[in-house]
């Protein structure tokens, strides 16, 4: 690596958020040990610890923070011994990605103003995402962050939709303003939350909606003004805290300071008002991994459509089933089509795949029962 990458690079700053519980993936994952810590496909790495192996090329080291729930600061720092504690950012409540993103930003200021930078490009991430084009990712990444550093502006990157999925956010393109510097960067023109199905059938039919990814870029400066001007009761709340980031009173200052935070989403509070928010259109391979229908879809099947994780499995008269359970077990499933199951820590779910999305209930009544 050269010293002018080394120099490019030392400006680059990377926010995982890591603080979800991935309820929807029960019993496989666990309040205790959420998705973000799980090896699903058995490469011997988590989501967690895939995503941080991502950005390893674009941003050093000591320049990515992990934001988390409290209770999960001792497995991110196992996870990720390359990590110091200081670059484990601790929710001491859950309130949304707003509030944890305006927390890293934060302290990223406060570590450039240390630093004697005043130049800072940020990449914001979630944790649980899954990328099966690296290299493709990793440029992606690349180019974003060379745009955000000369331009004031607010990059999401949007993914080109393959179906009409009424589980994903979508970004409409603005196709008549194209940037010139970087091509491919057009602004945005509306955001819609998952829409219903007939809508979702419009978008992809029209060419001209994309899959939101919840993967973020912009400058230090576009970012702290976005903050300032539309949660401004956010970025008060850190701005009176400034001084205590990086030293000792940091974690007594969030403890305090951060459950006053309201609980939004950074797409609601923040890129859905903004005028200078633009998308790249994106492909490499991506999923949010939300589902275990989104699982389902991306893993291995055999010749009758069933697909099997960690375990080993065999199937009479059965299809379209997605199967897992621990390591040096088997099932056998005879009569099954379209089902999940799933066996963990003594729990054995059994659900029809279009009803998964009873699967978070299912979680809350057997935490009730088993208390």
């Amino acid at each position: 690596m050269t010293q002018n990458t080394n120099n490019m690079m030392k400006h680059n700053y990377c926010v995982i958020m890591a603080g979800g519980v991935g309820s929807r993936f029960w019993p496989f994952s666990r309040t205790d040990k959420p998705k973000q810590f799980l090896d699903f496909f058995g490469t011997g790495k988590s989501l967690l610890q895939m995503t941080v192996d991502r950005f390893a090329t674009l941003v050093p080291a000591e320049n990515i923070l992990i934001v988390t729930n409290v209770q999960y600061r001792d497995l991110v720092l196992e996870q990720l011994p390359m990590l110091q504690s200081s670059q484990v950012l601790c929710e001491p409540a859950r309130r949304n990605t707003a509030p944890c993103i305006a927390y890293a930003v934060a302290r990223i200021k406060s570590m450039a103003k240390q630093a004697g930078e005043t130049q800072a490009n940020i990449v914001v991430a979630p944790s649980d995402h899954l990328i099966l084009k690296e290299e493709k990712f990793v440029e992606t990444i690349a180019n974003g962050l060379d745009f955000v550093s000369s331009h004031d502006a607010l990059l999401t990157l949007g993914m080109k939709p393959t179906r009409p999925d009424t589980g994903y956010g979508y970004i409409q393109i603005d196709s008549a303003h194209m940037t010139v510097d970087n091509a491919g960067t057009c602004k945005v023109r509306a955001f819609t939350e998952k829409p219903n199905l007939e809508l979702a059938k419009k978008f992809v039919e029209s060419g001209e909606f994309l899959w939101n990814s919840g993967i973020f870029l912009w400058n230090l400066q576009a970012i702290d003004a976005a903050f300032q001007a539309y949660l401004p009761e956010v970025a008060n709340i850190f701005a009176a805290g400034s001084e205590a980031l990086g030293t000792d009173t940091e974690e007594a200052f969030i403890q305090e300071a951060f459950p006053t935070c309201p609980s939004i989403s950074i797409d609601y509070g923040v890129m859905e008002h903004a005028q200078n928010v633009y998308v790249l259109p994106s492909d490499f391979g991506w999923s949010d991994l939300g589902t275990w229908g989104s699982l389902y879809d991306l893993s291995q099947k055999d010749e009758n459509s069933n697909a099997t994780l960690h375990c080993e499995a065999r199937y009479y008269d059965s299809h379209g089933n997605i199967v897992t359970l621990p390591k040096g077990h088997m099932a056998v499933i005879q009569g099954l089509e379209n089902y999940i199951v799933a066996q963990a820590d003594g729990v054995l779910l059994i659900c029809q795949r279009e009803e998964e999305q009873q699967i978070r209930q299912f979680h809350m009544d057997a935490d009730d029962k088993w208390k």
